[in-house]
């Protein structure tokens, strides 16, 4: 028999980051009523690890910049089947419930940096997220992933609150009052 050497999730994500992109077009993203409603994990209020990442201008922000406001916070990139199909439903989220008291971050972790993260918004029709970049994929170390797409839902006073490994339908009607319960609370 022979012994078959695996590589960590970690570094063969890693390696896959390094990778081109894959060619896939607008055509191959999954309707929204394909992915499952979130089921976030809420745990009891923890502080989140610092994130470095910048905007689409370059400009570096953190989390902070966010402080006051419920923050759905996604890691993804544009390589990542999953992500590609969640990608919408934040959009359609952020379009709904996005604004004074809510807020999603989506944060892409793609080496290539902005033109495929544009491009893709283009191709997808993104119009109401803003980007988020951190080419390095160190975010993947602060957050302790093995796997993309996750999200983290967090309170504003910057306290992670919930969480979920994997794509989601964040539009459906019961991840939208799923939120609007989370913000309504004390």
């Amino acid at each position: 028999m022979i012994e078959r050497k695996t590589m960590p999730r970690r570094i063969l994500l890693r390696t896959a980051l390094l990778a081109p992109p894959f060619a896939m077009g607008a055509s191959q993203v999954a309707k929204a009523q394909e992915l499952p409603d979130p089921q976030m994990d809420q745990t009891a209020p923890i502080a989140v690890p610092l994130l470095k990442f910048t905007t689409a201008a370059g400009t570096p922000i953190s989390l902070k910049n966010f402080k006051g406001k419920f923050i759905l916070l996604n890691i993804w990139a544009t390589w990542c089947g999953p992500c590609r199909e969640e990608m919408p439903t934040l959009d359609r989220l952020q379009a709904k419930l996005g604004g004074t008291h809510f807020q999603v971050v989506p944060i892409s972790i793609d080496a290539g940096g902005l033109a495929p993260v544009q491009q893709f918004y283009h191709e997808i029709g993104i119009k109401h997220l803003g980007i988020y970049l951190n080419i390095t994929g160190d975010a993947m170390d602060a957050l302790n992933l093995e796997g993309i797409p996750a999200s983290f839902l967090i309170n504003p006073a910057g306290l992670q609150i919930a969480s979920l490994a994997g794509a989601a339908d964040w539009s459906s009607p019961s991840a939208v009052a799923f939120f609007q319960k989370a913000m309504a609370a004390p």
